[in-house]
């Protein structure tokens, strides 16, 4: 016969760091030599464009500027103090009654004094990811600690997965390829135009791709030998895709671009999978004629291709996760055991089941439960 799911006993919390956004000052009663936990906002209005999920997009519009390191960071150090976690756990039991201090444990996820990541493992007790995910006390305790939370059910799948899926323009690479297209010709303010408001999600993806290659015909087809010298990968990539890749991991690109570069960054990376949109060159082969053919790379084709990899490869798919910034790679996070939006449009990061705003993707490893050093040895 086939059990009820009771779901998980016990729920993991990451905490990180936000080094690059200074939003907090001494607190008046603070001695010069107080450590962080010493540090208060200045005022409510000032948290007002904090990157914590919220259900009113109005308040909360944008997410943090990032202009540079915290200025306090030299004076206080970048880490997370005993005294956030002690208001952590006190959040925790103000939000979950039913869980005692006792049941709630920490663990630094570097052998340093000072981390800048720690993992908290806490009871479920009947809490609801999704409605920690948006709660507005734990917002406030992002925006006054100045973190980053993301929220697990503490499973077997959590600590291993085997697929990982990946958007690639403004994801992988720091670029998105259209627009770079677009600059070459002159019509980039357009065409940038209609990719941001797709990426919102405030215009059908389909339509305003095909709209967008319009602009793009007569376009040399050499076009991609030229825009390889220019696309560069987000920090950390490299390194991430070694990482799983030593850990047996299989990886895919699933991209609303085009193939000839999405499949030259797939195979650059040493990646199993990569799906695009393809281009109608001229009978000649001269130039783009600015149309598409073939199946199109939406959001609910990048969903499908996720099920389909999963399925071949006979991987579970609470052991996928998909990571992207854009409106179209909610539904394939959906699907996903872990959906991760990286460096995301504002209203992604709202609607996504994490984010994450590091420096590095490579941090992605941390929601595993890989420390700072078994990252390390996994890059000798």
């Amino acid at each position: 016969m086939d059990f009820p799911s009771l779901g998980p006993s016990h729920l993991i919390a990451t905490l990180f760091y936000k080094s690059n956004t200074p939003h907090f000052f001494p607190h008046p009663d603070a001695s010069p030599h107080s450590p962080t936990d010493a540090l208060a906002p200045a005022s409510l209005e000032s948290l007002r464009d904090g990157a914590a999920p919220t259900d009113n997009l109005e308040a909360y519009p944008l997410e943090p500027p990032t202009p540079g390191p915290n200025p306090l960071d030299h004076l206080y150090g970048s880490y997370i103090s005993q005294s956030c976690l002690t208001d952590f756990f006190v959040l925790l039991r103000n939000i979950i009654p039913r869980i005692e201090e006792a049941g709630i444990t920490s663990r630094p996820l570097s052998r340093e004094k000072l981390a800048r990541v720690v993992e908290v493992r806490f009871p479920a007790a009947g809490a609801d990811l999704e409605a920690l995910r948006r709660d507005e006390q734990v917002s406030r305790f992002e925006r006054e600690w100045n973190l980053e939370i993301v929220w697990q059910a503490d499973t077997v799948h959590r600590r291993y997965k085997r697929l990982a899926v990946f958007d690639m323009d403004s994801t992988l690479i720091q670029q998105e390829v259209i627009d770079l297209i677009a600059s070459l010709i002159g019509v980039e303010d357009q065409v940038s135009a209609i990719t941001a408001a797709a990426m919102n999600g405030e215009l059908d993806f389909e339509a305003s791709l095909r709209a967008r290659c319009k602009l793009l015909k007569g376009v040399p087809s050499t076009v991609w030998e030229t825009l390889r010298v220019c696309i560069t990968l987000n920090e950390g990539v490299q390194e991430l895709i070694t990482a799983l890749k030593r850990l047996g991991f299989k990886t895919a690109v699933l991209s609303g671009g085009f193939t000839p570069l999405t499949g030259w960054m797939g195979q650059k990376l040493g990646l199993d999978y990569a799906f695009a949109n393809h281009l109608v060159v001229s009978e000649d082969g001269k130039e783009l004629t600015g149309e598409l053919t073939g199946e199109i790379v939406h959001a609910e084709k990048k969903r499908q291709h996720v099920l389909e990899i999963a399925e071949k490869e006979g991987i579970l798919l609470d052991q996928v996760v998909c990571i992207g910034d854009g409106a179209n790679d909610l539904p394939m996070m959906g699907v996903a055991g872990l959906g991760v939006a990286f460096h995301a449009k504002p209203k992604v990061q709202m609607q996504a089941p994490a984010r994450l705003n590091s420096k590095s993707m490579l941090d992605v490893l941390y929601l595993f439960g890989i420390s700072k050093e078994e990252q390390e040895a996994l890059l000798q």
